[in-house]
Order: C-alpha cells, then structure tokens, then sequence
C-alpha cells in the first residue's frame, strides 16, 4: 500500500533569535501561536494591530493556510459565500465567483500575511512536540521540531479539519494499490482509467467525485449514509459587479453583513427539528430534479433530519453518480484485500485506488495530547475525564494563559468560521491587554464559571437538530456528546466575547505566584 503525503511549497525558516538560559538556547516570547491557517494567521494579524510584536506562528508545514493549503484534491471550494469567509478587516473584491476555490481561497491567506506584516513571525517546519505550564515561572515551556521556546500566553490555532481520520477497516494496510486521504491528495497518482474506490459521501466527496468522474474507468463509491445535497447558488462575478466591489464605498461590507444575517436565520431553522420542513423540501426537490429513477432516488434520500449532519451543496453530484461507470454501494465493507474490497452482501469488487473521504479528528485533537497543564496531564486527558468543554470555548480551566481558537462549541453548522474566530480574537486580545494593564502573570478560568457556561451551552443544543435530528456525525463523540455545535446566532457568542470577564478567572501578579480568588 502507498499513501500520498501532503506536499508543499514553500521555504523553510528555522531562525529563532535564542538568548542563553541555563545551557540551552531558549527564546522567550509573550505570545506563541501554534498553526498558520486562518485562526492563527489572524490572531497574529491582530496582535500586531494591538501592538504586541513579541510573537511567533510556529507551523508545522513549509506553507501557510492549514486547511486550505492541505485540501487541494479536484474541486475543492468554499460552501460559504467568499464575501463572509474572508476576514472581515481584509475584505477581497477580486473573488471570482459568490463561493470561493481552494485556489483562491489558499491565495488570499497568502496576501493577508504579507500585506498585514505577519510573514517575519512565521516559523514553518516547527510542528509542536509538546507545551507544558512551568507553574514556577508561569509560563509555558514549548518544544518544536526545530527548537525550544517560553512563552507567556499560548494561542493554539490548530482548528478541527486538519488531521484526516483513517478508517479501521480490516485489511485496509493490505491493499497492494494506491491510498490516500481526500486532504492529502496525491497528485502524482493518475486516475485515467483507473479502477477507483471512493469511501465515503461527505463534503469533499461531493466535490471531487464529480471532477474524477469523467477520467477514471470505474468509480465504486461507499455510501454509509446518503447526504442531504441542494442546489449550490454559486454565480460568477461580473465585470460590472466586481468594480462595485473596489469602487463603491460601502458595497461590499454591505454584501459581508447581508451574507452574515441571511446565514442567521439557517440558526433558528436548525434550533428545532420541526422548523426544518423548508429546508428538507428545499433539498428533496433538488434530488428529485436530479434524480428521476425513483429506486435510486430512495437510496440518495437520508434517513434523518435535514441539518442533523452537514448539509452540502452541489450541482454536479447527482448527475456524477448516475453515470454508467459510477456504483453506488450501501453495503458495509467487510474487508479489503490485495485487490480488491468486499461488502456484507459477499460481493468483491477490485480496484486500484482507494480514496478516503472520511474527514477528520474532529473530537479528538491532536494538540490536546501535547498540551500539558497544572497538574502535568495532557488537554486529552482531561477532556477524556471531564468532558470536552472550554469556557467561551476558549479558555480551560487547570491550563493557564492557554487560549484555543475553535475550541469546543464554536463549530458553525450555519455560518461561517471566520465568524466564531474573529470574535475568539477579540476575546483573547482583551485577556492579554488584561494580564498587561493589572499586572498578572496567570489567567486560569474558574471551574464553576467553565461548568456552568457548559451546562448553559448543552441546555440550548439539547433540542436541536444537531442533538435530536437522528443521525450519528463528526459533531459528537464516542459517547454521544456533542462538543463541537455553537447551538445558536453568532451575535450571541459575539457579544459574549467583545469583552473580558475577568471576575471568572483566577490569577497571579508578578509580586503573588499564590492564585487569588
């Protein structure tokens, strides 16, 4: 079996300015950012806004953009409207079309590191081996791939679609042929002609079956659960509506907020099952549109409420998977050999490539086994105790001055990211201009003040789609919780986050290493 790994481009900067502490070279920062994706590359944007140039991004590839840098497989783009995905401080007239490519997308990020200053904080090649609290000095001890850093503050930026999930299927280290996960593309892998086995039907499937259909020889692909697809509205940009864009002053934070309150409205659909009929009838009409063989059409239709898992948008997949060379299969894989898989139904099917469209380690983040708190645990551990929970989805209690960009609860299944992130931002910059103005060295979350948020958070998804809609997906976890849904409008969490609540946090000054109440 061969797996493609994700390449890059980009150089690789190892320069970390150390001064001497003991016998090794450490350099102290006031502020460490774990990941260059869009996280981490606006919280760097925003410190040097707030005037805090003490800091670097540590990256563990040779690129920035994370999720948009590693997701390069065959029509990849944004099922958000590009106006609302982009940085609401960098807004970009030049999108091609209303829901930006993987292309443009990656091309942006780019641009913003540059224009904002960031690129000489960057340190790619710097995968984080471990972070660990010194309860000593608070501060935070880190050691990358290439060196070894203190830092104050720590602000992971490491988001919850960058490691892929691979399956546990039997035999899968078996197969002679060519694996490779959706988000790690192997571009070196011609499809023309080939025997092709697509798992899964998730949203990257939606994209990049369509865009292989037409090459490969035969497509088999593994439906588990059929998706909830409806039409993606997605129009070019005109001429004339591009120069309103760069020259209109006021049109396009228009189109941003217009974008942001439309997709708001999704959240009180999705906050009861019941208030889904309009969209279920939205993207049942747009599969019986696409699909007039009634048997067919029965196996694309999901079992669950619409929203219960992501609903998707496309208008290439259903004409995708009625092609003559595309099978679509429902029953379980049972196992993979050499050359081939087999389902319940004792069929064998050979192929000699295997795509995995199976997502990510969504509820179990990588990062939270290389953080170390108070009492020497890993953020895993805890989690794996307590529960998944962070308070404002950002802060931890027993990890202090640790601050995590699209922690537990700020995932959207409404609207976008950037959202949820740039009110994180705020929310963070506010804590470090607090631990500046007071003086203190620590900032530690109360546990009551974490419980309580939590218990507040679970009482409003209790009800929802995303809880009760009759459906297993990446929003929960093995035990059926669901520590990722944000169950309501991002005004709210906004207005939770434009200020910080210091009353919920203990602390320490520079003179008192002692916690105060």
């Amino acid at each position: 079996m061969t797996v493609a790994a994700a390449g890059t481009t980009a150089g690789t900067e190892h320069a970390t300015a150390p001064h001497p502490t003991g016998d090794l070279a450490v350099r102290h920062l006031k502020v460490a950012v774990i990941g260059a994706g869009i996280s981490g590359l606006g919280t760097a944007i925003g410190l040097l806004k707030a005037g805090i140039d003490d800091f670097l991004v540590f990256e563990r590839a040779t690129d920035l953009g994370g999720t948009w840098r590693d997701n390069t497989y065959p029509g990849c783009a944004c099922d958000v409207q590009a106006h609302l995905y982009s940085y609401s401080f960098a807004r970009n007239p030049d999108w091609k079309s209303t829901f930006a490519t993987q292309a443009e997308v990656h091309a942006y990020l780019k641009d913003c590191a540059t224009r904002h200053g960031v690129d000489p904080h960057l340190r790619y090649d710097h995968e984080l081996l471990d972070a660990t609290w010194n309860d000593t000095h608070h501060h935070w001890d880190i050691r990358t791939k290439h060196g070894r850093y203190t830092a104050q503050a720590l602000i992971t930026g490491t988001g919850y679609l960058s490691d892929p999930a691979i399956p546990n299927i039997p035999g899968l280290d078996t197969f002679t042929g060519t694996v490779f996960h959706s988000s790690r593309w192997n571009h070196d892998h011609d499809l023309t002609g080939r025997n092709v086995a697509v798992i899964g039907t998730g949203a990257s499937a939606i994209q990049f079956v369509p865009a292989i259909q037409p090459d490969v020889n035969r497509l088999d692909l593994y439906q588990r659960t059929p998706p909830w697809v409806a039409a993606k509205p997605d129009k070019p940009n005109t001429p004339r509506h591009t120069w309103m864009l760069r020259h209109l002053p006021g049109y396009q934070r228009f189109r941003r907020t217009f974008n942001k309150h439309g997709r708001e409205i999704v959240a009180f659909f999705m906050s009861r099952p019941s208030r889904t009929t309009g969209m279920k009838n939205m993207a049942a009409g747009h599969l019986k549109k696409s699909v007039t063989d009634p048997a067919l059409r029965a196996r694309l239709t999901p079992d669950y409420t619409v929203g219960c898992k992501r609903l998707l948008f496309s208008n290439t997949w259903y004409p995708a998977i009625q092609q003559p060379n595309v099978d679509i299969v429902s029953d379980t894989i049972t196992h993979i050999g050499p050359t081939h898989i087999t389902t319940t139904d004792g069929t064998t099917r050979h192929i000699d490539t295997i795509i995995l469209a199976t997502g990510f380690t969504a509820t179990d983040r990588p990062v939270a086994h290389l953080i170390h708190g108070r009492n020497g645990h890993t953020l895993a551990d805890t989690w794996n105790r307590d529960g998944m929970t962070a308070h404002r989805g950002t802060t931890i209690h027993g990890f202090p001055n640790l601050f995590m960009l699209l922690g537990p609860n700020t995932t959207l299944g409404h609207s976008s990211q950037t959202v949820m992130i740039e009110a994180q931002i705020t929310y963070i910059l506010a804590a470090l201009k607090t631990l500046h103005t007071h003086h203190l060295t620590t900032l530690d979350v109360h546990p009551h003040a974490q419980t309580t948020y939590n218990n507040t958070l679970q009482n409003r998804l209790k009800n929802t789609v995303w809880n009760t809609g009759g459906c297993t997906s990446w929003y929960t976890d093995t035990k059926g919780n669901n520590p990722s849904i944000w169950p309501t409008y991002t005004w709210r969490f906004h207005h939770q986050t434009r200020t910080f609540d210091l009353t919920n946090y203990q602390t320490t000054t520079h003179t008192n290493h002692t916690p105060n109440p």
